[in-house]
């Protein structure tokens, strides 16, 4: 069966612009990433703020062009349309960002928030099928019908991210892009978004990209992750191996910094030195090399390649080649 979403090879550069006197360069923003989404699968993708993986979901959205790679939607490739050829696609891919509330257009009752993407792909056949899209949707994420004369001012934060998940599910999509969807709100409120979004993507068959630097969150929502370091995948594996057993330093100490239920249980933290290197000029070799502990002499000159190391688990390490007991 071919993926839903297949990503190859995406780079994203930015112009940097000089001051007086300074020259122009480019912020390797997205350096080479590849991966595909099945139906109704998660992919979460994970790493520090400034690692690219918000940058990989806009890429994929269209907001912005790529500059170089493929982004293939259903085995039509989407990343060289034109805005007439992408707009009936849109309805495909839709998104849930970070913010709840500037996601919202506040001078929008939510009556017209949830009806604007219904309208724009023309999906209701009368006033009476759009009142009842909407009051739908409204049941589907939790909220009462007479949320509609409502301001987005008027709600709560968990409140209006379910608008926003609302939103995202008038235009029927087969993927959402998840934005750090749940990072903007408390605890027991994050729970319960989480929950919904597992929910919904089980009644409705939904794929979903969710971006997250929450790896507590990551290991209840997904089914396989890709973590990113500096632009790159550097490891892309199902959950289970990913948490049980990573194959990339970078992994690994994300891991390690994990608050756990037992606070006295024995840990062994890993911290890494050094600051993330500047993606404007990303180090040669490993981009992981000016921080990890385990770097050797090949890491500073080989860049390693995002290959299989054992059953669906990818890593982009020089360690993966030594002998078990070099490692």
């Amino acid at each position: 069966m071919s993926a839903l979403l297949q990503v190859n090879d995406l780079k994203k550069h930015f112009l940097l612009r000089g001051g007086l006197g300074a020259r122009a360069g480019l912020v390797h923003a997205v350096d080479g990433v590849s991966f595909h989404i099945d139906t109704g699968e998660t992919l979460a993708l994970v790493g520090e703020s400034g690692c690219g993986k918000s940058t990989v979901g806009r890429a994929i959205l269209r907001l912005f062009d790529i500059t170089a790679g493929q982004v293939i939607l259903d085995g039509q490739r989407i990343d060289d349309l034109s805005a007439a050829n992408l707009r009936p696609l849109r309805r495909r891919i839709q998104v849930v960002f970070q913010d709840p509330f500037s996601s919202l257009n506040p001078r929008m009752r939510v009556r017209d928030i949830l009806a604007e993407p219904i309208r724009n792909f023309g999906l209701a056949k009368s006033p009476a099928d759009m009142r009842a899209r909407i009051d739908g949707l409204l049941d589907k994420v939790g909220l009462p019908r007479d949320s509609v004369s409502r301001w987005p001012h008027e709600f709560s934060g968990g409140q209006r991210q379910r608008i926003g998940i609302a939103r995202a599910l008038a235009a029927d999509p087969d993927l959402i892009v998840c934005d750090e969807a749940v990072s903007a709100l408390d605890v027991s409120v994050k729970a319960q978004i989480i929950n919904l979004l597992h929910d919904l993507q089980r009644e409705l068959g939904l794929a979903l990209l969710f971006i997250s630097h929450d790896l507590a969150v990551v290991e209840y929502m997904t089914h396989r992750v890709a973590v990113m370091y500096l632009g790159k995948i550097v490891e892309l594996a199902p959950k289970r191996q990913i948490f049980a057993v990573p194959r990339h330093p970078y992994t690994k100490a994300l891991l390690s910094a994990v608050p756990r239920p037992e606070p006295d249980a024995p840990r062994n933290r890993i911290v890494l030195k050094g600051d993330v290197p500047s993606p404007v000029n990303p180090p040669r070799g490993c981009r992981f090399h000016t921080r990890c502990p385990y770097v050797f002499d090949r890491c500073r000159v080989e860049e390693p390649e995002l290959r299989l190391t054992e059953n669906n688990h990818f890593a982009a390490c020089h360690l993966n080649d030594l002998p078990a007991a070099a490692q």
